[in-house]
């Protein structure tokens, strides 16, 4: 019934003008902004966390924006998910920077692109499953009914979703190997022992060290992507940016600090539309207390 339920919403709302969409997200925005809830208490922890020298005031704004982000990035699933691949990315009106992923292409020597939690990400993966046929790592829904939908919805454009196994993790060195393009997470905090704590807006934050280990071994760039959301439903607007020269570095504390200040710098031009209300910090060092 849930699934059904589910599925209905999602139908309905896809086939709404984009404006309409990111309305009803507004309206979800406003009720996480009223009505006590998780997403809006950890959001409020992590943006002054990340944020200490802001006023009260200031952060309040952030949270209140960030919270209206996250009622458009609900409803705009439905579109991204159920429309056919060819309309769903009619909606990405613009793309800039994308030079750096086809001349990483062209070289046979393959490239890893960085899409955090940021703008529609949902999005930036239907751009990149469509023109470079990326092989992401997949971890299973919290809603288990949801996966076959959800896995379809974002291969059916030329993604390749392998598991967070040994042999996934070799079919993306065997990707790269072959000179394609592989995708992943780099703000999502890991299973316990594959990561370590790295600065992340100066809190020590348990960060991934596959990512950067992966580009050294392979010797394949890495290219962070975001999608902006761009305001009145107007549509949405990649972002390509290079990885700092740091996030090569031979010490692994060291690249993977460099990687969570690339993360920052991402976050920093549009800092409302970051997915403040994950637990970036779940995960605490030996011996001090929890955030959440």
């Amino acid at each position: 019934m849930r699934l059904l339920l589910i599925k209905t919403i999602l139908t309905v709302c896809a086939w709404l003008p984009l404006p309409v969409i990111h309305g009803l997200g507004v309206l979800v925005g406003w009720g996480l902004i009223l009505i006590p809830n998780r997403t809006r208490h950890d959001a409020a922890i992590n943006i002054g966390l990340c944020y200490p020298q802001w006023s009260p005031r200031r952060q309040h704004r952030l949270l209140h924006k960030s919270l209206i982000e996250t009622g458009k990035t609900v409803i705009e699933t439905s579109a991204l998910w159920i429309r056919p691949g060819s309309r769903a990315l009619k909606l990405i009106r613009k793309t800039d920077g994308n030079s750096l992923v086809e001349a990483a292409m062209r070289t046979g020597g393959g490239v890893i692109l960085a899409t955090p939690h940021l703008g529609a990400w949902e999005a930036t993966g239907l751009y990149c499953a469509a023109h470079y046929n990326i092989t992401c790592l997949y971890r299973p829904l919290r809603i288990p009914e949801l996966e076959d939908l959800v896995r379809k919805a974002r291969s059916r454009v030329g993604a390749n979703y392998v598991p967070t196994t040994p042999g996934g993790i070799r079919a993306l060195y065997r990707e790269l190997g072959q000179g394609g393009a592989v995708a992943m997470l780099p703000d999502q905090e890991p299973h316990t022992g594959n990561g370590t704590f790295a600065p992340f807006f100066g809190i020590p934050a348990y960060t991934m060290v596959f990512l950067t280990r992966l580009a050294k071994k392979s010797d394949a760039p890495i290219v962070f992507v975001w999608c902006e959301r761009l305001s009145w439903g107007r549509g949405y607007h990649l972002h390509f940016r290079p990885a700092s020269e740091e996030i090569y570095l031979d010490d692994a504390a060291a690249a993977t600090a460099a990687m969570n200040r690339c993360v920052e710098g991402l976050i920093r031009e549009c800092p409302a539309q970051y997915q403040w209300g994950y637990r970036r910090f779940k995960t605490r060092p030996e011996g001090e207390a929890p955030l959440y």
